[in-house]
C-alpha cells in the first residue's frame, strides 16, 4: 500500500490556512488524483493560539520552523512565510539539508536566492515547486514548464499585481486620486506592510524575474528587472488615456533580444478593447507568446487564501504523483547568465506636458521632438489651468533612449512647466 505523504507547513496565514482548509475538505478528492493520500502531520506559526477559523489541533506543533523542516514524519515542507532572508530561507534550506521536497509561495525568496536553492535542491535529488509563487491561482509556471515546453518563447507579459490593477481601475471607475485610492487600499487590506512592494513594482517585479528564468533558460536576475511603480500616476493621466482609447496597466515584459535580455516592469498604455485593457479590479494576466502555440492569455485571480492555496496544492499533488522537474524547467547548473539590457524595441508613447501659455510654445516642443527624430501620430490641447495648458501627445513608434533625449531637451525650451510624463504604449 503507497504511503501517504505527509507535509509540514511553515506559516499559518492567509496562504497556510488556505492550505490546511484544503487539506481538510477535500482529503478524498486529492487521494484520488495524487494516487496517495495528503496528509499534515505539522505546523508552524509565530502565534499557536491565533483563530484562524481552521482546526490544527490534531498536527504536532513547532515553534522553530527550522525545526519543521528537519522532522522525521515530514516528507514536504510548505513554506507561506514569506520574506527573502531569516525564517524563509532557513526552513528552505533546512528542508533541502534533511531530504525533503518543498512547495513554496514565496516570490520574493526564489527571485533572490532562486538559483542557490535549486542547484542545492537537485544536486540532493529533491524539487522546489512554487506555482504559488506567481499569478496566484493562475497555473503559469505550469503552463511554461510543461504545456509550453516545445516552444520558444518570445515574449512574457501582464499584470502581475492585483493591488496595483486594483488602484488604477478604481480611480478610473471613480475618477478618484491615486491617494484617495491608495488610502482605501490600504483600508481594505490590499497593501503589503511596506506599500512599495505592491505599488513599487518590486512584487510583480520578482514574479517577472521567476517567469524571464524559466522562458528563457536563464539564471533568475531580479537585480536587471527596470522598475517603475504607479505612484506618479495622475487621475488626469488616467482619464486622458481613456479619452485617447486606452487604459494604464503596470505591466511586466520580459523578452530576448540580441542585446540580452530585456525585464521591465512600469506603467504603460494597452489598448482600452485589448485583453489587458479590460482587465478589472484585482485581478492578474499573464500573456505568453510561443514560436509554435502564438499567443495564449491566462486570466484568474492573483492572490487570496484560495487561489494561493490552490496552487500549493497543484504542486504539492504533482511531487504525490511523483512527478519531479528541475525548479527552473531545467537543471540549474544548465541556465545560463544573461546579459541585462535596457528596452530598446520602439514602440509609441504617450507623453503629458505640461505648456506655459507662450506664443510658439507648441511649435518648440514639436521642434525638440523633430530634432530627436520623434514624430507626432497625434497631440490634443486641454484648457488652460492659469498659466499653462496640459498638452498630450502620442508619438510614432520611437527609442526610449532618442524619448529620453528629447525629455531632456524639453527643460531648456523655456515652455514646458514642471515634468513632463512619458508612459509606453505597448502592443498586446
Amino acid at each position: 500500500m503507497t504511503q501517504p505523504l505527509r507535509l509540514g507547513i511553515a506559516g499559518l496565514g492567509t496562504v497556510g490556512s488556505g492550505v490546511v482548509r484544503i487539506v481538510q475538505t477535500h482529503a478524498a478528492l486529492i487521494a484520488a488524483r495524487a494516487g496517495r493520500e495528503v496528509v499534515i502531520t505539522a505546523v508552524s506559526a509565530r502565534d499557536r493560539t491565533r483563530n484562524r477559523d481552521v482546526d490544527i489541533s490534531a498536527y504536532a506543533w513547532e515553534a522553530d520552523p527550522v525545526a519543521l523542516a528537519r522532522r522525521a514524519d515530514v516528507d514536504v515542507v510548505v513554506e507561506v512565510m514569506g520574506g527573502h532572508e531569516g525564517p524563509a530561507k532557513n526552513t528552505t534550506e533546512a528542508a533541502i539539508a534533511a531530504g525533503k521536497d518543498v512547495a513554496s509561495a514565496n516570490k520574493a525568496l526564489l527571485a533572490i536566492h532562486g538559483q542557490a536553492l535549486a542547484e542545492a535542491a537537485e544536486a540532493a535529488g529533491r524539487v522546489i515547486r512554487f506555482e504559488a509563487a506567481v499569478a496566484g491561482g493562475i497555473p503559469v509556471i505550469k503552463a511554461l514548464t510543461e504545456g509550453l515546453a516545445g516552444n520558444e518563447i518570445s515574449r512574457v507579459l501582464g499584470v502581475m499585481n492585483g493591488t496595483c490593477n486594483y488602484i488604477l481601475t478604481r480611480m478610473e471607475s471613480a475618477g478618484l486620486p491615486y491617494d484617495t485610492v491608495f488610502e482605501e487600499a490600504r483600508a481594505l487590506g490590499y497593501l503589503e506592510a511596506d506599500p512599495m512592494l505592491d505599488v513599487g513594482g518590486i512584487d510583480a517585479g520578482h514574479k517577472l524575474a521567476l517567469l524571464a528564468a524559466i522562458a528563457f533558460g536563464t539564471r533568475v536576475a531580479f537585480d536587471g528587472v527596470e522598475l517603475e511603480g504607479i505612484g506618479a500616476i495622475t487621475i488626469e493621466d488616467i482619464t486622458q488615456a481613456a479619452d485617447m482609447g486606452y487604459r494604464i496597466k503596470l505591466l511586466g515584459v520580459a523578452q530576448m533580444t540580441g542585446r540580452g535580455l530585456e525585464q521591465r516592469m512600469s506603467p504603460c498604455l494597452v489598448p482600452a478593447t485589448s485583453p489587458l485593457g479590460q482587465l478589472q479590479g484585482g485581478t492578474n494576466m499573464v500573456v505568453l507568446e510561443g514560436d509554435s502555440v502564438g499567443q495564449i492569455v491566462l486570466r484568474g485571480p492573483g492572490a487570496g487564501s484560495g487561489p494561493t492555496a490552490s496552487a500549493v496544492m497543484s504542486d504539492v499533488i504533482d511531487i504525490a504523483r511523483g512527478l519531479r522537474l528541475p525548479t527552473f524547467g531545467q537543471p540549474a547548473t544548465t541556465l545560463r547568465a544573461a546579459k541585462p539590457a535596457r528596452a530598446a524595441v520602439p514602440a509609441p508613447y504617450y507623453l503629458r506636458l505640461q505648456l506655459l501659455d507662450k506664443p510658439g510654445a507648441l511649435a518648440k516642443v514639436a521642434r525638440v521632438l523633430g530634432d530627436s527624430a520623434i514624430s507626432i501620430d497625434r497631440m490634443r490641447q486641454y484648457g488652460h489651468e492659469d498659466t499653462t495648458a496640459p498638452v498630450l501627445i502620442v508619438t510614432h513608434k520611437t527609442t526610449r533612449s532618442a524619448l529620453d533625449e528629447a525629455l531632456a531637451t524639453f527643460a531648456q525650451t523655456g515652455v514646458v512647466a514642471g515634468t513632463p510624463v512619458a508612459i509606453r504604449i505597448e502592443a498586446v
